[in-house]
C-alpha cells in the first residue's frame, strides 16, 4: 500500500518571504522539494504575496517560476465555498509588515 503523502500549506507569508527576500529556510522549502510532503498553497495566497510585491523589492521571477513548478495550487473559492476577498491596502501593509518586519518602514 503506498503511503500517503503530508501535505504542506504554504500561506501568503511564505510565498512573498521567498520570492522577496534571501531566507535559507524558506528557499530551501521550495527550492529543494522534498519527497514526503506536498507542498499546497490557494490560488488567493498566490494572488496576496503578488499583489504585495512593490516596485523596489528585489523579485525573482525564476523563484515564481520554481513556485509553480513545485507547489500545487488549489482554488480558493471551491475549497472555502465562498468567494475570494477582496484584497485591501492595509492587508498589503500586514502582510508585508509581517514578512519584512521593521525594514518595511523605512520604505
Amino acid at each position: 500500500m503506498a503511503q500517503q503523502k503530508q501535505k504542506y500549506f504554504i500561506k501568503a507569508e511564505k510565498i512573498l518571504k521567498y520570492l522577496i527576500t534571501d531566507d535559507d529556510e524558506t528557499d530551501t522549502l521550495i527550492t529543494c522539494k522534498s519527497s514526503e510532503i506536498d507542498l499546497v498553497t490557494s490560488d488567493y495566497d498566490v494572488y496576496q504575496a503578488l499583489a504585495s510585491i512593490k516596485e523596489y523589492d528585489n523579485f525573482n521571477l525564476n523563484k515564481l517560476k520554481k513556485l509553480f513548478e513545485v507547489v500545487e495550487i488549489v482554488s480558493y473559492a471551491q475549497n472555502m465555498k465562498k468567494g475570494k476577498p477582496i484584497l485591501k491596502d492595509e492587508d498589503v501593509k500586514i502582510l508585508r509588515k509581517s514578512v519584512l518586519g521593521e525594514k518595511e518602514n523605512d520604505k
